[in-house]
């Protein structure tokens, strides 16, 4: 080998060996959270998020601080719950509709055969569960009085923004909460934590097939404090 090859060797030897120290030295992010940009503030992380829990009889859409976050993704059977991570913002105001299998002529269920019955229950890790506290309103009703020989539904119209922060949900009912044992879950609902909250419909269990809901909730009910971001408020 000449000396202009050796010398050249030299050279790719030292360059080699000097980018696998600059490698070696950079510091690993994989095992733990990204380093931040300077001046853009702390990222949330997944750690930060909260499980939710819902569970419908037999289909729901759920929207927080006006946006929807969760849907059903059965629309009648089988019963299944629906588990998402969600990032709370207080104050949070959470909204749902939630709907029994019902027809829209006759408010009956199996080829209208019988008389169906409703039943929701949610549970968030910050302490938000379902309970007589929530805001509730039947839009959807039958057979009126119950009659399956003549059967027959009325329907109100959907207010418009029902699902909005600011909505105006004064005039609403309280929701009724009903027994476990009513409402009779199917498996899935023994298979996800769902402790202290209650079943909840409007007045009637069989007879209110479309019902809305809706709940304020300023601050963690567990009493956590919650984690503030500022780079999400210039959003």
């Amino acid at each position: 080998m000449s000396n202009r090859a050796l010398a050249l060797a030299a050279v790719a030897v030292v360059v080699f060996g000097s980018t696998i120290v600059t490698l070696a030295q950079r510091p690993r992010t994989s095992d733990g959270p990204r380093p931040q940009r300077p001046g853009r503030g702390a990222k949330p992380e997944i750690e930060d998020t909260k499980r939710l829990n819902v569970y419908a009889d037999n289909w729901f859409l759920l929207y927080i601080n006006s946006e929807l976050v969760a849907v059903d993704s059965i629309r009648f059977m089988p019963h299944n719950v629906i588990s998402v991570d969600v990032f709370p913002e207080y104050p949070m105001t959470i909204a749902v509709m939630a709907k029994d299998n019902a027809d829209t002529k006759t408010g009956m269920e199996y080829n209208n055969t019988q008389i169906g019955d409703g039943g929701f229950i949610l549970k968030l890790a910050d302490g938000t569960v379902t309970g007589k506290h929530w805001k509730a309103k039947s839009v959807s009703h039958g057979p009126i009085n119950g009659d399956t020989d003549n059967p027959h539904a009325v329907h109100e119209e959907i207010p418009d923004h029902w699902f909005a922060v600011d909505f105006d949900d004064r005039s609403w009912k309280a929701a009724k909460e009903y027994a476990e044992q009513t409402v009779r879950p199917k498996r899935p609902f023994y298979q996800h934590d769902f402790e202290g909250a209650k079943f909840i419909w409007a007045d009637d269990l069989e007879l209110d097939n479309t019902v809305l809901f809706r709940l304020r909730v300023d601050s963690p009910p567990d009493g956590s404090t919650p984690k503030t971001f500022p780079i999400l408020l210039s959003k």
